[in-house]
């Protein structure tokens, strides 16, 4: 056994703890609640390269054509529902822990302008890339 199995096992437990809470901190207690009553939020990473902005949202059996994805005052917008597949309605659940129902998640994003949104899907997550308009120079 290495000194650093167990300790890096703790530390990788805490951590998925620590965002569980921030999850549910969020859907308990957020500061407007959605007009279109979402259910739950995905979790995102959010990474910025010199030319884009992508927004990497968990969202296992979405298809990213049936996910809206909009820009409102500086901040993306994602929204859209997992539905229950029918052949569940008849099946014996076990284990359900993936949420369903309608979702939504607002991301505020790095201060620029952005020309053009595309959608993919990588891995069960939805990717969305946000290019950036190039900066003009000042004379």
């Amino acid at each position: 056994m290495t000194g650093s199995g167990p300790r890096d096992w703790m530390w990788s437990e805490a951590l998925q703890m620590l965002a569980q809470a921030d999850r549910m901190h969020r859907q308990m207690f957020r500061p407007q609640a959605s007009p279109q009553g979402a259910a739950w939020e995905p979790p995102v990473d959010m990474l910025e390269t010199d030319g884009e902005v992508l927004i990497l949202a968990a969202l296992p059996g979405v298809d990213p054509q049936q996910v809206q994805a909009a820009i409102e005052d500086g901040v993306l917008v994602i929204a859209g529902v997992r539905v229950v597949p029918d052949e569940w309605h008849t099946a014996t659940i076990h284990r359900l822990e993936l949420p369903q129902g309608r979702f939504e998640r607002r991301i505020a994003l790095p201060a620029g302008r952005y020309e053009s949104v595309r959608r993919t899907a990588v891995n069960g997550c939805l990717v969305i890339s946000l290019a950036k308009t190039p900066r003009r120079g000042r004379p």
